[in-house]
């Protein structure tokens, strides 16, 4: 990955797009989508990044080394039991433990990154839709994902600053299962100093988040069609 070696707004800028990474509004279904079926029901999963998370901003990028959604209390991150966990009408929506991300870096020396997620104004959700390909929509509440930056710059950037926002991914089954997000887009706010590029609304995110069952390790977490009663 080709990093920029940019001035202090560019490196602002990067901000934005780390803000991307935590999509997500818990949209409908699509006129004529297929049912869906999410399996085994009631087993827990882990949804951990399979490389870097990058951020992006025009030419600046964040990248985030580690990032992780794990069971921990409640229901999060359990495929539902019973019908809920089908919707012959379009997908299914989990509610998933906010992901952490950590060992985020920019380009721009003497600047450090940090990131917090939060389930203030709401919960974070995977909402899976059967096809071909399949779907997967990142979803995060309000405010729920805030990138700050110390040292040369304080800025402030806000993922989903108006409500609820959605980032757009797919659903990959036949090499593991995991949700692929190519440079999704994702509203952003950013606040602080005159240097803080506070004219960018938007970035994307490109990552990869295996997903595993961590009930019964030997069975695979798999999306399918909803079939009739």
């Amino acid at each position: 990955m080709i990093i920029h070696k940019n001035s202090r707004r560019s490196s602002l800028l990067l901000l934005s797009g780390a803000t991307l990474m935590l999509a997500a509004a818990t949209p409908g279904a699509a006129a004529g989508a297929p049912g869906t079926s999410l399996s085994p029901a009631g087993h827990r999963f882990s949804a951990v990044a399979a490389g870097p998370v990058v951020f992006e901003a025009g030419p600046i990028v964040v990248t985030c080394a580690t990032s992780s959604s794990l069971p921990g209390t409640g229901s999060r991150n359990t495929i539902p039991d019973g019908p809920a966990a089908a919707n012959p009408a379009g997908p299914v929506a989990v509610r998933i433990a906010p992901p952490t991300f950590k060992d985020c870096t920019t380009d721009a020396p003497g600047l450090r990154v940090a990131v917090e997620t939060n389930e203030t104004a709401g919960p974070w959700q995977v909402q899976l839709q059967y096809g071909t390909p399949g779907t997967a929509r990142l979803s995060i509440p309000s405010g729920g994902f805030v990138l700050k930056t110390s040292g040369l710059l304080a800025c402030t950037a806000t993922a989903a600053p108006n409500g609820p926002a959605v980032a757009e991914g797919r659903w990959r089954q036949e090499d593991g299962s995991a949700v692929l997000l190519e440079r999704a887009p994702i509203p952003v706010k950013l606040e602080g100093s005159f240097f803080c590029a506070t004219s960018v609304t938007s970035a994307t995110i490109t990552a990869e988040y295996t997903v595993r069952n961590t009930t019964d390790p030997a069975r695979p977490i798999t999306v399918g069609p909803s079939l009739p009663g």
